[in-house]
């Protein structure tokens, strides 16, 4: 059973910064992402790295402020979030697929980003 534990959520406040760590338990994936949810919103993709390589892609929306890395001795990757607001504020989940493309196959339980203005 593969394992996804993320780390270093908190509260924070409004222009602070906040790094997220995913810890996997072995190394079978082609990819990795970040991915958040607001209370009563949808899922968000927030960064995506491809293992191999180390490919990264983020969404227009979040460009300049997140920045996701891997670790290939650790198998862990981060989130480095700069100037956060408080539309930041989310349960932020790590994500990992050994497939190409489409769904991811693992997740993590999440941890929470609060951002007071």
């Amino acid at each position: 059973q593969v394992q996804l534990v993320e780390s270093g959520g908190g509260l924070v406040q409004a222009g602070d910064s906040l790094r997220l760590s995913c810890a996997a338990s072995r190394r079978t994936f082609s990819r990795m992402g970040w991915f958040r949810q607001a209370p009563g919103k949808e899922r968000e993709f927030v960064a995506r790295i491809w293992w191999s390589g180390g490919s990264i892609s983020y969404p227009d929306s979040l460009k300049g402020r997140v920045t996701i890395s891997r670790d290939i001795a650790k198998n862990t990757i981060y989130l480095q979030m700069n100037s956060l607001k408080p539309e930041d504020t989310a349960v932020y989940y790590c994500a990992a697929s050994s497939r190409l493309s489409g769904q991811y196959d693992y997740w993590g339980q999440g941890t929470q980003v609060t951002v007071s203005s």
